[in-house]
């Protein structure tokens, strides 16, 4: 298997770290492998500490009194969640569920802890990746409250172009029913929306890859959060 260290430089905010920092993490960390389904923590749940993916796909959940699912975060390779039961004996707020088999490293609250105590420095890249997600999910927040399904598409459309550093395409990283968890929708009106869109020529479909063919005018509707008259 790699080495622990290794795969420690993938999780975003902690690339930057010298060798010396990053064996003081890999020494405490606790990883773990995931079959798809498998639950990594669940709402409610006394927080053991946060996790960082490895290798595969989380996703982080919250779910109605109804049993709808609502996805907030699909977390891939580098991405790290369940920060927010680090601190204050906090419990975890949502649910986190492998999509596929998985590699997940566990950074136990105390031990981390106990070393940002003494090497704050290290906190500053976990803070940063935090700040990101924070952002993330209140644009969404608003999205879902302010935004038609639309608007909601095409800010997220632009919040992954921005991510993958690509305005002219984009690579989806959930699958559709994923996206439409994400967007507060359905599946069958995400893929109206996707051919509306297509119809309109401000995109091309090809599976998962996107190409945004007017990529002023998606900006423009993501800020507005509907079309135009």
């Amino acid at each position: 298997m790699e080495d622990r260290k290794s795969l420690l430089t993938v999780i975003a905010g902690f690339q930057g770290l010298d060798r010396e920092d990053l064996e003081k993490l890999r020494a405490i960390i606790v990883q773990g492998e995931h079959k798809k389904g498998d639950l990594i923590f669940s709402d409610g749940q006394e927080g053991r500490g946060f996790f960082a993916v490895l290798r595969g796909q989380v996703k982080v959940y919250k779910m109605s009194p109804e049993g709808k699912e609502v996805i907030l975060h699909v977390c891939g390779p580098g991405d790290q969640f369940g920060q927010a039961a680090m601190f204050g004996n906090q419990r975890y707020p949502a649910w986190a569920e492998a999509l596929c088999a998985s590699t997940v490293a566990l950074f136990p609250g105390e031990s981390f802890l106990e070393l940002i105590g003494r090497y704050p420095h290290i906190a500053l890249a976990m803070f940063q990746d935090l700040s990101s997600k924070l952002r993330q999910l209140t644009s969404q927040v608003e999205g879902l409250a302010l935004k038609e399904v639309p608007g909601r598409l095409a800010s997220y459309l632009v919040y992954l172009a921005e991510e993958q550093k690509s305005p002219g395409s984009i690579v989806l990283d959930t699958s559709k029913y994923q996206l439409a968890s994400i967007l507060g929708t359905t599946p069958e009106t995400l893929s109206r929306i996707l051919s509306d869109m297509t119809e309109r020529n401000l995109i091309t479909v090809d599976r998962r890859e996107i190409t945004l063919l007017d990529h002023d005018y998606i900006i423009q509707l993501a800020k507005q959060g509907r079309y135009g008259a």
